[in-house]
């Protein structure tokens, strides 16, 4: 298990800043260049029938929120698998693998980690993981032919979650906390990187807000006169737009 300096944990800290100031310009980016047409096609108006929504505004705030906050989860997912990636860089060496479906290998007291990181732990479908198996499998099998005798330990890295029954057959999966600690040696490190994620968390927000208030008005304006009749919204002429055969 490696141990960490205080001069790696501020590197840990400086690589979430920089990441997260990143995380919320590129949030705000995505949201000017945002058309309705962008969220309207994309989204289930099925769905948004059963949640009672009578005003335009209601509607349409309604399908902002659940396409950015998709679009954020995916986006900082991806941020949070950078960040373990590095983290085993400056540790112990470790390094993104070139192995499809491997994330991450570590060589540690002669054993090598193959890792697949994932954002939490209910990410994929029985099929999924039976992938993940797979490329384990392959990756193995790859190890073998390629000269040496390897002993390796394949793991199903989640970043936050937990999971108590680790032992998965072929691989560990190891959520949250067990996950940090596997890659830092410090069970309290999934802890100590809560403060620098809120860094400059108020001000962006309030910019962004500023901004989700101005598409907004702009968006409620144009869905008024696109799929509002007699002042009511008309849902056949908006899931014709959202689901209709387009010539």
């Amino acid at each position: 298990m490696p141990k960490i300096t205080s001069k790696e944990y501020q590197l840990f800290e400086n690589f979430i800043k920089s990441g997260v100031v990143a995380l919320h310009e590129s949030k705000l980016k995505k949201l000017k260049a945002l058309k309705l047409e962008d969220i309207m096609y994309r989204k289930n108006m099925y769905l948004f029938k059963t949640k009672y929504l009578q005003t335009p505004e209601e509607l349409v705030r309604s399908i902002m929120d659940a396409f950015i906050s998709s679009s954020e989860e995916t986006t900082f997912g991806n941020f949070m698998e950078k960040f373990a990636i590095y983290i085993s860089e400056v540790l112990e060496g470790g390094q993104k693998s070139s192995t499809k479906g491997i994330d991450l290998e570590i060589n540690r007291n002669g054993v090598r980690h193959l890792i697949d990181i994932k954002s939490g732990p209910n990410w994929g479908n029985s099929n999924q993981i039976a992938k993940m198996e797979d490329n384990f499998k392959k990756a193995a099998k790859t190890m073998q032919t390629s000269g040496g005798n390897v002993n390796a330990q394949f793991i199903n890295g989640c970043c936050y979650g937990t999971d108590d029954n680790p032992q998965k057959g072929i691989y560990f999966k190891l959520c949250g906390q067990r996950f940090w600690e596997f890659l830092t040696g410090d069970k309290d490190f999934y802890l100590k990187i809560i403060e620098p994620l809120g860094f400059q968390a108020k001000e962006r927000s309030e910019k962004f807000n500023e901004s989700f208030t101005e598409k907004l008005i702009s968006f409620t304006s144009i869905f008024h006169k696109d799929f509002i009749d007699n002042e009511r919204i008309n849902w056949s002429k908006l899931i014709a737009a959202n689901s209709g055969i387009k010539k």
